[in-house]
């Protein structure tokens, strides 16, 4: 299947009524959003107005080919080279996937459903060689069991050996960040209504790793929602919580982290994104909500003395729901990031608002001065792509050109990356 992606633009006429996805919006509702217009695309959608905007600032979207890889329903993906055959695989769930057809799949080892058969503890995914054996392993935690656990590549496609790392409260998902800066990634779960920690990969005198890791706490409690990266400008990474973020202390393995209260972010995304979107020096943060509707990015304001921190809400979309995970990055080669996103396919089983709407992978491009919405693929279940809760971002056939692989409960599938050349 090819698809070319459409895309939205965000253009201010607080007067006229918005127009998005067949339905009539009243603008008092979004007053700083403006309007939203289709400009094109394949979903058949057209709108009468912004043509001299769009004629001032043409953007040529990517193309996509899309392949489906399987019908299992896990929710997280990872790519590396699992047989060391030079060739990216991909990794989901109880099975990995072979390159370069991605049709030949091998079994890991079972994984325990639960919540009515429809989620499995199996809620990460990052690639980390635990023992250092030479073959990449990968880190995954669940809801239900509570833990986190790293999976061992046998290397001799025989099923993988699970070994636990910690007993840590709910795992909602969890992420691979290199906290201390030693080029090395810690694992980092959201564990809401438990202690914020993350554990150190410990390593003997000659460098390699032992497969034990070390405990580091962090703070009391955290949330539904997990960003890392540099909040003051100290070049140290500090950690986003749904109520605030923590600073890093200059020894982040034994100094004290701490709070600051300074904004509500609801059911946020994993990650939440910390990167200076207006390229003003200063980093922002940019939020889905995993469990209902909006994806805004908080302007990070300070005052004169550069101490007193606000933080400014400004609407990317605030017509998707559950914008549960998220990337950074050049998607089309232009050496600007863009926001890979996507709706979550029955992230609560139906019971979140907005779970019966249409699917959706996007990418949002900044103009300087909000974000264009670029559709990779959208529709109802059979037809748009859900998102899952980790996606990865990698090139699979060595063209140069990112593709995205998202997993889900709707299956797995590739989008290919043609690029703007067509």
């Amino acid at each position: 299947m090819i698809i070319r992606s459409c895309f939205y633009y965000y253009y201010k006429q607080p007067h006229m009524k918005i127009k998005a996805l067949g339905k009539q919006l009243n603008p008092k509702l979004y007053p700083s959003l403006g309007i939203m217009v289709l400009l094109t695309g394949t979903l058949g959608l057209q709108s009468s107005f912004a043509q001299e905007e769009n004629s001032k600032k043409e953007v040529k979207p990517l193309l996509f080919k899309q392949q489906m890889v399987a019908s299992e329903s896990y929710e997280t993906v990872g790519v590396y080279d699992v047989n060391k055959d030079g060739k990216p695989d991909i990794i989901s769930g109880a099975f990995w996937y072979e390159a370069p057809e991605f049709q030949n799949r091998h079994f890991i080892g079972n994984v325990k459903r639960f919540g009515n058969g429809e989620y499995y503890d199996d809620l990460a995914h990052i690639p980390i060689d635990v023992n250092g054996d030479g073959n990449m392993d990968f880190a995954t935690g669940g809801w239900d069991n509570q833990q986190m656990v790293w999976m061992e590549n046998s290397g001799n496609n025989q099923e993988w050996k699970q070994h636990l790392i910690d007993q840590t409260g709910n795992v909602e998902t969890a992420r691979g960040w290199d906290v201390d800066n030693d080029g090395q990634v810690e694992i980092v779960p959201n564990n809401p209504g438990h202690p914020l920690k993350f554990y150190k990969l410990e390593k003997d005198a000659a460098g390699k790793a032992t497969g034990k890791f070390t405990k580091i706490p962090v703070a009391d409690k955290q949330g539904h929602g997990l960003g890392f990266g540099d909040v003051n400008g100290d070049k140290r990474g500090d950690f986003i919580i749904s109520n605030g973020w923590v600073e890093a202390p200059q020894d982040p393995l034994k100094g004290k982290w701490i709070i600051h209260n300074e904004f509500e972010l609801g059911t946020a995304s994993v990650p939440i994104l910390v990167v200076d979107v207006n390229k003003d020096g200063k980093n922002d943060l940019i939020v889905g909500q995993g469990h209902g509707y909006g994806l805004d990015w908080y302007e990070q304001k300070t005052d004169a003395s550069g101490k007193k921190r606000t933080w400014a809400k400004h609407p990317i979309d605030p017509f998707v729901a559950q914008y549960h995970t998220m990337e950074w990055i050049d998607l089309d080669g232009d050496g600007e990031e863009e926001l890979v996103t996507g709706k979550r396919y029955r992230a609560h089983n139906g019971r979140d608002p907005g779970e019966k709407d249409p699917l959706g992978v996007f990418y949002f491009k900044w103009n300087g001065e909000s974000f264009t919405k670029h559709v990779i693929s959208y529709g109802p279940y059979g037809v748009g792509k859900g998102a899952g809760v980790i996606f990865a971002i990698a090139d699979l056939r060595g063209t140069g050109r990112k593709d995205i692989i998202v997993a889900g409960k709707d299956g797995l599938a590739i989008f290919y990356n043609e690029g703007t050349d067509y």
